[in-house]
């Protein structure tokens, strides 16, 4: 080799190696966020209800916050719900996800590497429905029936302790595994004698196709259901503004949702999914709307997660016992109620779901 040619080459690997040696440089602002929602939705463009987040949704209050900035918002629903999601997260094609708490704990337990940031529709309730001529009257009386559950969601999950509670397992009924569209059609055309479910089948029961014979309104607020937002880790380590003004605006919307003067707007927002208003009004029947729709990681959020891990473990939804402790990521949460001068807006509750002396409503302030 000519003395030219090896002290050029000899330079470009010294390049290398320098380049490779010295520090990494600011991460650069990803171009597009992606949020994946653990329902179908509905509506177009495609919404959801129930939850502070369905208010930025519907109201495109991200795409706005990040106009300037020339970053595209994504939003992707996924008919699988939460199962679907943690695979969508597994697979980084989402960088945020908003679902329940059983899906949730299932990808930490999986090693999915995710940080929850933001309580977003807490104290969902829970139901059992039957056909409107059906002799079944009670939860008790479902025993050896063909029942509808939804599993690998968090109403799979509160739906095994509410049979608990009434002398029951899930070995004591036959079930079936259908997703909310496939559980109204199964029900209507009497293909299941019943089945748990959510606000959706308030519509079907208007329409004089379904009964409500159990619900968890107004009972142990331990047999509701939690979702919340997350990020994925990597996301959140290379792009902090932007995890923080994701928050931001779901805190805004989060007040916005729980100012009771708001009601009847919230519900007509949130009928833009395809869900009747009428089905808003009667999941929500005397409920304080700033403790459904709080943003707060208080010990009732931490103490419920703690208590899916160990019901899921108990189950063998999970194959081995995971952690919340560091789960909770409240610095961007913190910061958003600060900034937005709402420290004190929200009534904390402690483990048991009550409210925590000394606190007053935000609805009577």
């Amino acid at each position: 080799m000519k003395p030219l040619q090896f002290l050029r080459r000899s330079l470009a690997a010294l390049a290398l190696l320098a380049a490779a040696a010295a520090p990494a440089g600011p991460a650069r602002a990803a171009d597009i966020i992606r949020i994946g929602v653990a329902t179908a939705g509905g509506g177009d463009p495609i919404t959801w209800g129930g939850s502070p987040g369905g208010v930025v949704r519907a109201n495109n209050w991200l795409e706005q916050a990040f106009a300037a900035d020339g970053v595209k918002v994504e939003w992707l629903f996924f008919k699988g719900a939460g199962p679907a999601v943690n695979e969508a997260l597994s697979n980084k094609q989402i960088d945020f996800a908003y679902q329940g708490d059983l899906p949730q704990v299932v990808g930490r337990a999986n090693g999915l590497k995710t940080k929850l940031l933001v309580a977003s529709g807490v104290r969902n309730n829970l139901y059992l429905v039957a056909p409107v001529a059906s002799p079944l009257s009670s939860i008790k009386d479902i025993r050896d029936h063909k029942v509808s559950i939804f599993r690998g969601t968090n109403g799979h999950l509160v739906a095994i302790n509410v049979l608990a509670a009434h002398g029951l397992s899930e070995r004591d009924i036959k079930g079936v595994n259908l997703d909310a569209g496939s559980a109204q059609a199964a029900l209507v055309s009497n293909g299941v004698d019943a089945a748990f479910g959510g606000y959706e089948w308030f519509k079907v029961r208007d329409q004089g196709l379904a009964k409500v014979i159990y619900s968890t309104q107004g009972q142990d607020p331990a047999y509701t259901r939690q979702a919340s937002l997350l990020v994925r880790e990597e996301f959140e380590r290379d792009n902090p503004a932007q995890v923080q003004k994701v928050v931001d605006v779901f805190v805004r919307a989060s007040r916005w949702a729980s100012d009771e003067a708001n009601r009847d707007a919230l519900f007509k927002l949130w009928e833009k999914s395809g869900v009747p208003y009428a089905s808003w009004a009667a999941e929500f029947d005397k409920q304080d709307l700033a403790a459904r729709n709080s943003p707060l990681i208080d010990d009732f959020i931490i103490a419920r997660y703690k208590a899916v891990v160990a019901d899921a473990l108990k189950l063998k939804l999970i194959r081995r016992e995971v952690s919340v402790d560091g789960w909770f990521d409240d610095r961007y949460l913190k910061q958003a109620l600060r900034t937005q001068g709402l420290e004190h807006y929200w009534t904390r509750h402690d483990a048991a779901g009550k409210a925590v002396a000394g606190e007053r409503q935000a609805s009577a302030r």
